[in-house]
């Protein structure tokens, strides 16, 4: 948004602003490479080569005091266990942990029920005229294959989906930041309390049941079993983390492949490309553009010196539209290479990412088995207001 004097002004809680960033994004890197925004008293890194430097950069930006801007800036302490907001050592202990339990092989053998979840979402929505991309298919593949690795059972799992929505949700209206519930945490973990208490009695081959039986290494070599808490928080963090990136994802591919009806006939006729398609839609459009972080030493950027305890955002979702690193990076291409900062950097690269490209890349093959033109009824379209993820909340399309 541009005041009338033509002020550059960057708000991550305007929703104006968010609805499409990129213009702005694009002048921030031009003129204001280290952009700092008095109302919110936040700095923030544009440039492809700022933002890849920075973000595995942990010793000066951390994450310990939350990577959402409405999180870091409120002040509201983190409690352990969700991994994207830790710091090592504590996050090495934790990551380590759940990569041993969010493996390879339990990927692969998950494409199956993601095949299996899609054709019972879009079976169904073929003998009509349309159907909503996000609430009717990208949003139930989510919630179906993030709640079957955890063992959710099935007929609970829109019950925990809506009441993650409603907690991330940020309500219409400026100053989005003081919406920000100090009981967030405490209520998005107190959805899993049930759950993980079930489990503990039916032990099952799933995350909740890995969790359970999980040993932990601390610095001093001594092993313990999770704590209750820290269970809590890990399954709160990917639940969350499952549901909103991917649904969002599947949104704008679906979004951006209607908008770009020669690159859908390309993946039409050559299915191989898809995976090169779903890397494009996370360049073009990623679901979590903006990482903060809270600044730990006396740094300094464009020969000003930021003190320790300022707050920096991140803004990945720039740095992957850069002239300076992508050829035409605001052209939407399937075929093009390069490496994009979507999924992050260093020790936070989301653990999530293979499961991400899964469901993005058999939720597209899926639906040009069924459909190979569509188009968006953008009346009908709504965008996610949350505090972490950017994306669509209803996609409505014809399907033709």
């Amino acid at each position: 948004m541009l005041t009338e004097s033509n002020v550059l002004y960057y708000d991550p809680f305007d929703y104006r602003i968010d609805d499409d960033p990129y213009p702005i994004w694009q002048r921030m890197r031009a003129e204001a490479p280290l952009y700092h925004n008095e109302k919110y008293n936040f700095y923030a890194l544009s440039r492809y080569a700022d933002v890849v430097r920075a973000l595995p950069d942990w010793q000066n930006y951390r994450s310990g005091h939350g990577t959402t801007a409405d999180i870091l800036f409120s002040g509201i302490e983190v409690p352990p266990g969700i991994l994207l907001f830790e710091d090592p050592p504590l996050h090495d202990l934790h990551r380590r942990l759940l990569s041993r339990v969010f493996t390879p092989r339990r990927m692969l053998a998950v494409e199956g029920l993601v095949r299996d979840f899609c054709c019972r979402a879009l079976d169904p929505l073929q003998d009509l005229d349309g159907f909503d991309v996000v609430a009717n298919f990208g949003a139930i593949l989510a919630m179906r294959t993030i709640g079957y690795l955890l063992g959710i059972p099935e007929d609970e799992q829109q019950q925990i989906r809506d009441r993650n929505d409603a907690t991330i949700t940020v309500p219409s209206g400026e100053g989005g930041i003081g919406v920000v519930s100090p009981t967030i945490f405490e209520d998005s973990i107190a959805m899993f309390v049930e759950y993980i208490d079930w489990r503990a009695g039916h032990p099952s081959d799933d995350l909740m049941t890995d969790l359970l039986n999980a040993e932990i290494e601390e610095p001093d070599g001594t092993v313990r079993p999770l704590e209750r808490n820290e269970i809590l928080a890990y399954t709160a963090m990917i639940a969350g983390a499952g549901n909103e990136t991917s649904a969002r994802l599947i949104g704008f591919m679906a979004q951006l492949l209607a908008e770009h009806p020669d690159q859908r006939r390309a993946l039409v006729a050559d299915r191989s490309l898809i995976p090169s398609a779903v890397e494009e839609t996370l360049r073009f459009e990623p679901p979590s553009p903006v990482q903060a972080r809270y600044v730990a030493n006396d740094v300094e950027w464009y020969g000003e010196k930021l003190s320790a305890g300022s707050y920096m955002l991140l803004l990945n979702g720039s740095a992957n539209r850069d002239q300076a690193q992508f050829p035409d990076p605001d052209r939407y291409d399937i075929h093009r290479q390069g490496a994009h900062l979507s999924f992050g950097q260093g020790i936070h690269f989301c653990l999530g990412s293979a499961l991400a490209r899964l469901e993005a890349r058999v939720a597209m093959e899926e639906m040009l088995n069924r459909w190979t033109e569509w188009d968006v009824d953008y009346a009908g379209a709504e965008r996610a207001r949350t505090s972490s993820v950017r994306g669509w909340s209803k996609l409505p399309v014809r399907t033709r």
